[in-house]
């Protein structure tokens, strides 16, 4: 089985590594030409994963061309805000009939898009019915090394969901599959703006309350705006809501909460996206989630503390403040 990524980031690399080690034939598309020299010529990716051996079966090129055409399946790894362009660049050599798996998370800013509705905008129709989503708790890292982990993937399709997830599926790294595409897009997104207010409360030296707190209405706030949307509730509370939330609310490894612990810390957001060199989905995703809750009339008081510490400047001790001082409520998940 011959494979297409599109996208060398750590997660991108991550998961060729996993297709390699079943025995395919992995060609990743890759922006940055030091990546794609390092990978073929050290096997490693030094930017993005670096002291991690990859497989011989792995080999990187900046064609688009020679990335995409005669393969089984696509997948796609690119960071939400350059996908449309991406793949927009990448339409011309996509192989028909053939599986397109986005591992990518997060809400387009100006569009308010997820990753399946910006690709169902970009690619031509007759692609549409082979478009896969693969989401859930997992750090790229952790998987390079094997560590057991669950995900899913979700399709329109039962059967291409589960042609999918055997693809995937490996002996550590179990696939279950869905057909709840939007439940799955949404948790998969917002979680990351979650992590950053869990990662906030770290910075602020607050404990495990806090953080439980934050977990528990960020995941109320993710389902009010899942199930506006048109998807089940009960796919928040599986591996591509709950799942990731926990994770990227609480692991060291966790970009987003980094951030967070950084902006509770009182740095800027200039500053840690500075000495950052791969991306945080949530600092872009704060401001669609924004501008989503305000067009869908969903109330997301966390997400948006988020939004105006970043954007707005507001101080994260002001932000607590007005949280905790909110008008006191039922506890509901708003459906």
């Amino acid at each position: 089985m011959k494979i297409g990524v599109i996208g060398a980031g750590a997660w991108g690399t991550a998961l060729a590594m996993l297709l390699a080690d079943k025995g395919y034939e992995v060609t990743m598309w890759a922006f940055e030409a030091d990546v794609v020299s390092g990978i073929n010529e050290r096997h490693e990716n030094e930017t993005f994963l670096k002291g991690i051996t990859l497989p011989p079966n792995i080999r990187a090129t900046g064609s688009m061309q020679e990335a995409c055409a005669g393969k089984d399946l696509i997948l796609t790894v690119t960071p939400s805000h350059v996908t449309r362009m991406v793949m927009r660049q990448a339409a011309p050599f996509l192989p028909e009939h053939t599986p397109i798996v986005s591992a990518t998370k997060g809400i387009e800013n100006d569009s308010l898009m997820t990753m399946n509705e910006v690709l169902e905008e970009v690619l031509p129709i007759k692609f549409h019915p082979y478009l896969a989503f693969l989401s859930g708790p997992s750090f790229a890292k952790e998987v390079a090394l094997h560590h057991p982990t669950a995900v899913a993937v979700a399709a329109y399709s039962e059967t291409l969901a589960k042609q999918v997830q055997q693809v995937f599926n490996h002996s550590w790294f179990r696939v279950y599959r869905s057909t709840d595409v939007v439940g799955m897009e949404i948790g998969g997104s917002l979680k990351n703006v979650v992590a950053i207010a869990a990662g906030i409360s770290d910075g602020m030296g607050f404990g495990h309350n806090s953080r439980a707190g934050i977990i528990t209405r960020g995941l109320a706030e993710m389902s009010r705006v899942a199930v506006a949307r048109g998807a089940n509730p009960i796919t928040l509370a599986g591996l591509s809501g709950m799942g990731d939330l926990v994770l990227t609310c609480t692991g060291e490894l966790s970009r987003n909460r980094t951030v967070g612990i950084q902006l509770g810390q009182g740095k800027s957001i200039e500053e840690i996206l500075g000495s950052m060199s791969a991306v945080a989905e949530g600092v872009k995703t704060a401001q669609s989630v924004h501008d989503l809750a305000l067009k869908m009339k969903v109330d997301m008081p966390i997400c948006e503390a988020v939004y105006q510490v970043i954007y707005e400047r507001k101080t994260p001790q002001q932000a607590l403040a007005d949280l905790m001082g909110r008008e006191l409520k039922r506890e509901n998940f708003g459906f």
